[in-house]
């Protein structure tokens, strides 16, 4: 179980991810206030708070919820300009947010903010024929104003590491993830579609009914803008060979906003039968997460004084699921989608306030800031090799060393209080490398775990040296 000061370090830097999750929801219902009434615009925001994906990265400390906060600023302002009527002409305020939002995206995730905006700009450019709708973000003083506030850190991240950062981001990380599944994360094309009916459960029920609508109206100036929005970077991340859910967590709020413009036409409530049927999506999609949970929950370690407490809130979210499933023809979409809503928040105080938090296998992070925290030894003189998760770097101090087997037994060498957390895969690399150097060593503890980021199990053993070691 996580105790209290670890609780306290993670909730600290989920800050900016659970803020962004929070200004995404808010942006999504204003974004829509372009496409439809003001109700429809809460139905959209309501899609985005329930969504499966950005309740997890909300709880990450990662930067995707950031990113998706700032495309979608950048989108809201795209919208605006491009859903305005009469003569395109220069607005400051819709061009200060598009390229201040922009420049923020760049800044945390590097290409893909401008991907997410650009790709949508020039389909509709094509689609158009013109790209007169740019004028309204005042494209020149735009650029130079994103520029300036990028450059300075582009120019000091190359000086600081020769180049190197770019090497590796371009290179490695980028153009790496386009041919090859890197980290083992690959996937065909088609992986996002099939996986959308988690990640984007509870309203992915709906977005399905509404696909028909949006084919039909799909030269319709509004419809036209928000498929550009969606479709053209979901086929570019189909493509790629790496593939995460939350690489196309930015594209959710256009699928919302289309999706509660097909529900004001009363193009969902009209949908036939066998699309109707899929609103059985949601007591089933809910009773297999229940029950994956549960299995999870048994296999991890979880703590049953808090897993049975869950128990009544997981059966109540099945209920509420199966009466939204049942109410969808005679209540309408909105109505049974607000019922589901209601079950899905129920499911999310189950698994997120009583099993997640007391999965102990999974804490991984947390059981080694323990050990290191009871060693006494300064962040600086501890190595890790392979997990090497930041919010390790977070509990621990961001002095810890991320590094190889090599360099762990090169520190364990120095004496003093040193610490090496070796994965069993590198055990042996660490041990050959201590009989070179003639170091003397002792396992002080091991702990075994899941880790959810990897998706493998894993076994560390917490290596330091003899006492008496020179």
């Amino acid at each position: 179980m996580v105790g209290p000061s670890a609780r306290t370090t993670i909730a600290f830097y989920r800050i900016p991810s659970l803020l962004a999750a929070i200004g995404a929801v808010l942006l999504t219902y204003w974004t829509a206030l372009g496409f439809v009434t003001r109700r429809g615009a809460l139905l959209a925001g309501l899609m985005m708070a329930s969504c499966v994906l950005l309740g997890v990265e909300a709880r990450l400390a990662k930067t995707d919820a950031v990113l998706l906060l700032t495309t979608l600023a950048s989108m809201a302002a795209l919208t605006r300009a491009y859903l305005r009527p009469g003569p395109a002409k220069g607005d400051l305020g819709l061009a200060a947010l598009f390229w201040t939002a922009l420049a923020a995206g760049i800044l945390v995730k590097g290409p893909l903010a401008p991907l997410f905006v650009g790709l949508p700009i020039l389909v509709l450019a094509i689609a158009d024929r013109s790209a007169g709708f740019m004028r309204a973000l005042m494209p020149l003083p735009g650029l130079i104003w994103c520029l300036l506030l990028c450059l300075p850190w582009f120019i000091a991240i190359y000086f600081v590491t020769g180049g190197a950062f770019y090497e590796h981001a371009v290179g490695v990380d980028m153009l790496g993830k386009v041919a090859d599944g890197a980290e083992g994360h690959w996937g065909p094309p088609g992986t996002y579609l099939l996986a959308i009916w988690g990640t984007f459960w509870p309203s992915v029920v709906l977005v399905a009914m509404a696909v028909p609508f949006a084919w039909k109206q799909r030269r319709e100036k509004p419809v036209r803008l928000l498929l550009a929005l969606v479709v053209p970077c979901w086929l570019v991340f189909e493509i790629a060979a790496t593939k995460l859910p939350h690489y196309v967590l930015p594209l959710y709020p256009g699928l919302a906003i289309l999706t509660a413009l097909a529900i004001e036409r009363g193009a969902v409530d009209s949908v036939g039968r066998r699309l109707g049927d899929l609103r059985g999506f949601w007591p089933i999609l809910g009773s297999i997460l229940v029950v994956v949970l549960g299995a999870a929950f048994v296999w991890l370690e979880g703590d049953w004084a808090y897993g049975v407490g869950a128990i009544p809130f997981l059966a109540f979210a099945v209920y509420l699921l199966f009466r939204a499933a049942f109410a969808f023809r005679p209540a309408g979409a909105a109505a049974s989608f607000a019922v589901a809503v209601c079950g899905a928040l129920c499911l999310y105080v189950g698994v997120y306030h009583f099993l997640l938090p007391h999965l102990r296998a999974v804490w991984i992070s947390q059981s080694l800031a323990e050990i290191a925290r009871e060693s006494g030894c300064p962040a600086a003189s501890i190595a890790t090799v392979p997990y090497q998760e930041p919010s390790l770097a977070f509990l621990v101090g961001t002095d810890l060393r991320f590094t190889d087997p090599v360099q762990a037994a090169d520190l364990l060498k120095q004496g003093g209080c040193t610490l090496a957390f070796i994965g069993s895969n590198m055990v042996p690399l660490f041990e050959q490398r201590a009989q070179e150097i003639g170091l003397r060593y002792k396992a002080a503890s091991s702990l075994s775990g899941f880790t959810y980021n990897g998706g493998r199990n894993v076994v560390i053993t917490v290596f330091r040296p003899v006492e008496g070691t020179p």
